[in-house]
């Protein structure tokens, strides 16, 4: 699956308050992002609120960097009576070179639809 058939869901760029020890950007700042751009697939689909249920397996593939600009791309690839599959990929550039988006980790997230009580509902 490519990310050329896909617009981005969301970009942003880390700050350095989101370094790790190392002096890359810390995995649960990434995991955050992703959080939040499965949510907004999700709750497109879903035509209301969500909850994040599960992550599928993730590998960090290639660290971020302070002073570059990530992208997350996501798509629905399975859809079910209440909850969703939802498959994010993270890529990230060099915000001043114009650089080659670079993968950076992807992974599928499991999202449920929810009343207004919290509860599971249809989609």
């Amino acid at each position: 699956m490519s990310i050329i058939d896909r617009e981005v869901t969301l970009r942003v760029s880390p700050m350095a308050a989101d370094l790790n020890i190392n002096g890359n950007i810390f995995g649960g700042w990434v995991l955050s992002q992703m959080d939040i751009a499965g949510g907004i697939e999700a709750a497109a689909v879903a035509k209301g609120p969500v909850a994040t249920v599960a992550i599928e397996s993730m590998q960090f593939i290639s660290p971020i960097n302070l002073g570059e600009v990530v992208s997350l791309y996501t798509k629905t690839i399975k859809k079910g009576k209440t909850s969703m599959v939802i498959k994010i990929d993270v890529y990230a550039t060099s915000w001043h070179d114009h650089s080659e988006p670079r993968k950076v980790t992807e992974a599928n997230f499991i999202f449920v639809a929810v009343d207004e009580n919290g509860q599971k509902r249809q989609l």
